[in-house]
């Protein structure tokens, strides 16, 4: 907006030493952008003004819905760059007005200094200033005048916003996972939405919620991370068809609009300080899940948050530390050591609750720490890491997913028979229609409507049920000889808190009893570190653990270890083997499966 006056303040200068000029055009929503209008018109006001100064325009950086109250714009970063690398790429940046630039006081001198170390200056068409004190001084008031009123106008938004949502509708932005929004009204040239439950997605919420709280009826609950692992295991995957990850699940988990409960204005947009309870407004929304069993989820998530797990059992120099567990009460084994009479120290697995609470907490047992690092590092090299034993395992593994694949061909059947019959039911209506027999009324409308959206209700699942159907995995011997070879060697050289990453790969709890231990862990585990570096991709992507989707897809960087496959951590799902016999714990016993 042309500030009144200024134009006629200076007289236009002859800028000899600028021959070079960049335009930097930029508006603040995309709504603004989508018109395409303003940065037309900013271009061409532009252009013809730096033709009037024999300027020759060098470069554009059209910067399209972002806002100026910050440097977080990548044409910005860009141009300053540009600018800045000592190339001399142009002499002047052109701007329709200082608020294009920057809507910050201090943003805005800080870049001009920063330009004007580089020889570059900042111009503006329509406030047009000079470089002495008193233009200097106007060109802050400016700024600041700028600034003042873009934040009296994101109040008004804001204010705006909450309204909107005190009376039920959407603001906007895109729906939580398992919501599409929806015109309910007009109101002048505002539509009003509001958010209703898709039903494709709302499928995939609940199981998510099940796995988290219940399991797959083969186990019992998983964690965050068990739940992301078996999803895209299963094929499962987003609204814009990536894989899951523990954070899209865990804010899944923990949202509230999944019980009925839309919280909007909850954090500050650029910081995301939480604001106070009195300026969170709170919608009423359909429920996917109910309110007892998201209370119920909110409940576990707090008590299995990792932040409660000691250091010590990850990285500590005690081999079976978080993974032996007293086989009575369930409490952790924890290292305890005693002295004889000549002198010499040792070291015992003990009962945690028992040595907190005594008898009356738990009864208690001790074992010797050498013989049980002995005894289970010695029956996992033996009798589990074998050729022979890990093929039985991942057999068994095989067939279930055989049926399970069975049942997903069957969905498959149904729904491509369902989707058929709403298509034959819509051409029969469109042919009664274009034959003259009927009339389109309103009954016929709404039937219409019915059978579309039954189409493509079933359609969608369709097409997700496919998506779920895994390829058959085949397991050369020569793979399995190759890793019950690297992990044997695996656990029983190297430091402790390597050795305990191996059995951490596949073992989730050693139950220690009084005649018999019990090694516990997953069978999809163990088949996903056999495979590591032999899957279908050839590069083991799964194994492979970072906070980044598709972390080295070029394999152009970060060589593979060898025992790549000691990055997984899994969830007690089932035995994997026993160790079983008198006291003191020396006859072992294989456990069926």
């Amino acid at each position: 907006m042309q500030k009144p006056g200024l134009r006629s303040r200076v007289m236009p200068r002859a800028d000899l030493g600028v021959r070079n000029a960049a335009l930097y055009l930029r508006v603040s929503t995309g709504r603004q952008a989508e018109q395409d209008l303003s940065i037309p018109d900013q271009k061409a006001q532009a252009r013809a003004w730096a033709a009037t100064r024999g300027w020759q325009v060098v470069a554009e950086f059209v910067e399209p819905g972002a806002s100026a109250t910050d440097d977080k714009r990548p044409v910005f970063q860009e141009m300053i760059e540009r600018a800045c690398n000592g190339e001399n790429a142009f002499d002047v940046i052109v701007v329709h007005s200082y608020s294009r630039f920057f809507r910050d006081a201090f943003g805005l001198e800080f870049y001009l200094r920063k330009l004007k170390k580089s020889g570059v200056r900042l111009v503006s068409i329509t406030q047009e200033l000079g470089d002495d004190p008193a233009q200097v001084m106007l060109r802050q008031v400016i700024a600041l005048f700028d600034e003042y009123q873009s934040k009296e106008t994101a109040k008004h938004v804001l204010r705006s916003m909450k309204e909107n949502a005190r009376q039920g509708f959407w603001n906007g932005s895109q729906p939580p996972y398992g919501y599409r929004p929806i015109e309910v009204e007009q109101r002048g040239v505002r539509v009003k939405k509001k958010l209703v439950i898709d039903d494709v997605e709302a499928e995939q919420v609940r199981l998510i919620f099940r796995l988290f709280a219940q399991g797959d009826g083969a186990s019992g609950p998983k964690g965050v991370k068990a739940v992301v692992r078996w999803l895209n295991e299963d094929g499962h995957r987003t609204r814009h068809g990536a894989r899951w990850g523990i954070g899209p699940v865990h804010r899944l988990l923990t949202d509230t609009v999944y019980c009925g409960q839309h919280r909007f204005n909850r954090k500050v947009s650029k910081t995301g300080v939480a604001k106070e309870a009195g300026e969170v407004i709170t919608t009423e929304v359909p429920a996917i899940i109910e309110p007892s069993a998201f209370e119920h989820v909110q409940s576990l998530l707090k008590a299995r948050n990792p932040k409660v797990v000691a250091p010590r059992v990850v990285t500590g120099p005690i081999l079976l530390t978080g993974l032996a567990v007293c086989a009575t009460c369930g409490g952790g084994m924890t290292l305890r050591t005693g002295t004889s009479k000549q002198g010499n120290v040792y070291k015992y697995y003990t009962c945690s609750r028992q040595h907190r609470q005594g008898q009356t907490g738990c009864k208690g047992r001790s074992i010797r720490m050498d013989k049980l690092d002995s005894l289970v590092t010695e029956h996992l090299a033996s009798r589990l890491l074998t050729p022979v034993r890990l093929s039985e395992m991942l057999m068994a593994l095989t067939a279930g997913r055989a049926e399970k694949a069975a049942a997903v061909d069957d969905r498959v059947g149904r729904l491509e028979q369902e989707a058929e019959q709403a298509k034959t039911r819509l051409n029969r209506l469109y042919k009664i229609i274009e034959d003259g027999l009927a009339e389109m009324d309103d009954v016929l409308k709404a039937r219409i409507t019915g059978l579309k959206l039954e189409h493509d209700r079933a359609q969608a699942a369709l097409e997700r049920a496919r998506t779920s159907v895994r390829p058959a995995v085949h397991i050369n011997p020569a793979v399995l000889e190759r890793f019950g070879a690297t992990m044997r060697q695996n656990l029983t050289t190297g430091a402790v808190p390597f050795r305990k990453a191996v059995i951490t790969s596949f073992v989730d709890r050693i139950e220690v009893d009084d005649h018999e231990i019990r090694i516990m862990g997953d069978k999809g585990t163990l088949e996903r570190a056999v495979l590591g570096g032999s899957g279908p991709d050839g590069g083991g992507q799964d194994g492979v653990r970072s906070l980044v989707r598709n972390w080295r897809r070029g394999r152009d960087s970060n060589p593979r270890y060898p025992c790549r496959y000691a990055a997984f951590r899994v969830r007690c799902i089932q035995p994997l083997c026993h160790l079983s016999g008198p006291r003191p714990l020396t006859r072992d016993r294989e456990h069926p499966d």
